[in-house]
């Protein structure tokens, strides 16, 4: 049965969406890793399922009554002076049905240089982007399964220009406890601009991701799977950097094979003890690493690892993420019991 779910949501999903990869959408901060765990993991897991309150912002199904009282705070440093943050909490009402979620994401983009069309100097300007997001979760009764939703308020502001908009995501996770595995599918960023920044409409990141996890029963391991970007089959495009130019002069666009378009939507990542007070992660995104790759130079672009240490009520989670030679991207994390 959840097979064929998983099957009908992707199938739907892709017969009314379209590409939406590379600059074709605004508010792309939304799809940016919400914390140092799922960023050593890859980026993008969804299928974790325990006390990590951040989980929920990514998959609003993977919210359980364990995160009663939790509190998360994550920063990290993207290129330059851009940075970005996010913050999770979660309250159980009832330890049977009712628990709830409230969770922040930020982007600052730092400081520009202005100037106008004649290339004279004007006032500098900023750019932030912030979303603001409620969760719920519901297991329904007498399965595994498990189904969620967050409600996002979205603004933006760009020198002049703002916008504000909405979108939900919609999370389904099924628990095999028996053999220790978890299925996951979501929906993310349904929605649109509710004021635009100059009277056009653009669409929102639209994303679905499907996932699988699980817990070696004899090794200390838990593994991570996920299938990123479904919402579109070619997400590849030609390099023009590594074309093969002709005798003629003349260029011959890269060619990217099926096998390597279909790796780009693999995410894969590993947990050493993940029950443990101190865990250690590594991850691989296929896509990162083909896209940032440089011609004839080994960067390790797309590898990513970090850990994460509890002590008593308090965990402390750090992420380092390659890109390229000249850009990494290092997050850190805190988790509060406030029990």
């Amino acid at each position: 049965m959840l097979k064929q779910l998983v099957f009908f949501f992707i199938a739907f999903s892709c017969s009314l969406s379209y590409g939406q990869i590379g600059g074709r959408y605004t508010y792309q901060f939304l799809n940016l890793t919400t914390s140092p765990r799922q960023a050593a993991l890859g980026g993008k897991s969804i299928t974790i399922y325990d006390e990590d309150v951040n989980q929920v912002m990514f998959n609003p199904a993977t919210l359980n009554a364990d995160m009663d009282k939790q509190l998360a705070m994550n920063y990290g440093s993207l290129y330059g002076e851009v940075s970005y943050g996010t913050a999770s909490y979660a309250y159980t009402y009832d330890r049977h049905l009712q628990t709830f979620h409230a969770g922040m994401s930020y982007v600052n983009y730092g400081s520009f240089e202005g100037y106008d069309e004649n290339g004279l100097s004007t006032s500098n300007f900023t750019g932030s982007e912030a979303a603001l997001s409620f969760g719920y979760a519901y297991n329904i009764p007498f399965t595994d399964l498990h189904v969620g939703a967050n409600a996002k308020l979205i603004t933006s502001t760009l020198e002049t220009y703002s916008s504000f908009g909405g979108a939900i995501d919609l999370g389904f996770l099924f628990v095999d406890e028996r053999n220790d595995v978890n299925w996951a599918l979501v929906i993310r960023n349904i929605g649109t601009q509710f004021t635009t920044y100059s009277g056009i409409q653009e669409k929102l990141p639209l994303e679905i991701i499907a996932g699988v996890s699980q817990e070696l029963e004899h090794v200390p391991i838990r593994w991570h799977l996920s299938l990123e970007n479904l919402q579109q089959w070619n997400i590849s495009f030609s390099n023009p950097v590594r074309g093969e130019t002709n005798i003629d002069g003349s260029t011959n666009e890269e060619k990217v094979s099926f096998v390597n378009n279909a790796l780009r939507h693999v995410i894969v990542g590993v947990e050493l003890f993940p029950k443990k007070a101190f865990n250690i992660r590594l991850g691989y995104n296929f896509r990162r690493a083909e896209e940032l790759k440089i011609a004839e130079q080994r960067n390790f672009s797309g590898i990513s690892l970090g850990f994460g240490l509890k002590m008593n009520r308090l965990k402390f989670n750090y992420s380092y993420s390659r890109y390229t030679l000249a850009a990494n991207s290092s997050l850190f994390g805190l988790i509060l019991n406030l029990q």
